[in-house]
C-alpha cells in the first residue's frame, strides 16, 4: 500500500504548481475581461461600481483588477466614463466565452444538469489546456 497522495507513481513538481498559479492569475483577468464585455454590451460601458457589484467584490478590488487589465493592454478607461476593452481584451473575452460554452456542452453531454454545468464550467474554463479543449470539441462533434 502506498502513502503517496499524488497519482500513483507521479510526484508533483514545482513546475506543476507554478503553472497552476499562473492559470489562476490569468483566470482573474479573463473573468474581468468577460464581465467588462458583458457590461459594455448591456449598458454601453463598464463602470467600476458595476464591475464590483457583478463580480461580488469591493470597489478597490475591482479597481486593482482593472488597473492590471490596463497594464496588460487589455482595457482602457476614459475620464468620467467607464472601462472599455481594447481589441486584444475583446478577443480575450470572446475566447473565454467560447471556452465556457465548450466546457458546459461537454458537461451536459456526460449527464451534468445544465445549471450545475454552468457553475462548474466557470472554474474549469480557465484551467483546461488548449489540447484538452480541442479533445472536448472533437468528442462533442462526434455525438
Amino acid at each position: 500500500m502506498s502513502d503517496n497522495t499524488a497519482d500513483e507513481g507521479q510526484v508533483p513538481t514545482p513546475e506543476r504548481f507554478t503553472q497552476a498559479r499562473a492559470a489562476q492569475s490569468m483566470a482573474v483577468l479573463e473573468d474581468y475581461a468577460e464581465m467588462i464585455d458583458d457590461l459594455a454590451q448591456e449598458m454601453g460601458e463598464a463602470r467600476i461600481t458595476d464591475i464590483a457589484a457583478r463580480m461580488g467584490v469591493t470597489h478597490p478590488t475591482a479597481t486593482k483588477a482593472v488597473a492590471r487589465l490596463k497594464r496588460e493592454g487589455l482595457a482602457v478607461s476614459r475620464p468620467y466614463r467607464g472601462v472599455f476593452l481594447t481589441e486584444q481584451g475583446a478577443a480575450l473575452a470572446a475566447r473565454v466565452r467560447m471556452r465556457h460554452r465548450v466546457v458546459v456542452d461537454l458537461l451536459v453531454a456526460v449527464g451534468v444538469p445544465q445549471e450545475t454545468a454552468e457553475i462548474d464550467a466557470e472554474g474549469l474554463e480557465h484551467h483546461v489546456s488548449d489540447v484538452t479543449l480541442k479533445a472536448f470539441e472533437a468528442f462533442l462533434a462526434r455525438r
